[in-house]
């Protein structure tokens, strides 16, 4: 007789993007970067880039979730401006470029699946996220708006596919690198160095990991804004 095969481990696909915006680096990239291969309490991590561009990044993504067909999702953005680690709450179905993606394309006011909802939710323990990695000793925060450009078109399509599947996903906004804030053209940005942000990021998915094999709800703390 023979014996039942063993269950696979977890997966957990990490997505960042290229460089954007005449920039040479994409810290949402040199992070899932760092991550690829490696193990987390027995799960398996894998990284994809996507490119920033609307009509390629989605057939990217799409493929990525049927070859590794994750347990947990988390796309990776840069955020300039952003000084913590930002767990983005809300994906809404539109897209509306301030700057042309890499492609020189862009859409306004366009949706990013026609007829599809006004927004979805996070299914990350978003709160208990931000407690974790605030735990750990970096700041971090819930982000009410993941923006209209290609991060928040990934979000959206990520959580489009995935509704329903039992898969916790979402996105986390980064700030800048060091490398790029000391280059930018404009007003002094915050930074932090790469190896900070993988140590947070890493932080993040334990808790998601965490939330998920002992079936855990979310944290019930105050995160909203009042703007």
């Amino acid at each position: 007789m023979l014996s039942p095969s063993p269950p696979r481990p977890m997966r957990i696909l990490l997505t960042g993007f290229e460089p954007f915006g005449g920039q040479s680096l994409n810290p949402s990239w040199e992070v899932a970067r760092a991550l690829h291969g490696q193990t987390l309490e027995g799960a398996q991590l894998v990284a994809v880039q996507l490119p920033c561009v609307f009509a390629q990044a989605l057939p990217v993504l799409q493929q990525a979730l049927k070859q590794h067909q994750p347990d947990i999702a988390l796309a990776l953005g840069q955020a300039e401006g952003r000084c913590d680690f930002s767990v983005e709450r809300v994906a809404i179905n539109v897209m509306d470029a301030r700057i042309p993606d890499n492609a020189g394309a862009q859409p306004v006011d366009e949706p990013v699946v026609a007829g599809g909802p006004a927004g979805y939710f996070s299914t990350l323990p978003i709160k208990a996220m931000v407690a974790g990695v605030r735990a750990a000793g970096f700041s971090a925060s819930v982000s009410q708006t993941a923006g209209t450009f290609v991060c928040n078109q990934v979000f959206y399509a990520l959580q489009h596919t995935l509704a329903g599947l039992g898969v916790h996903s979402g996105f986390v906004h980064l700030p800048l690198l060091p490398e790029q804030a000391a280059n930018w053209s404009g007003p002094n940005l915050p930074s932090w160095p790469l190896p900070l942000q993988v140590a947070a990021t890493r932080q993040a998915l334990a808790v998601v990991l965490a939330h998920r094999l002992q079936g855990r709800a979310d944290l019930a703390l105050a995160g909203g804004a009042l703007s």
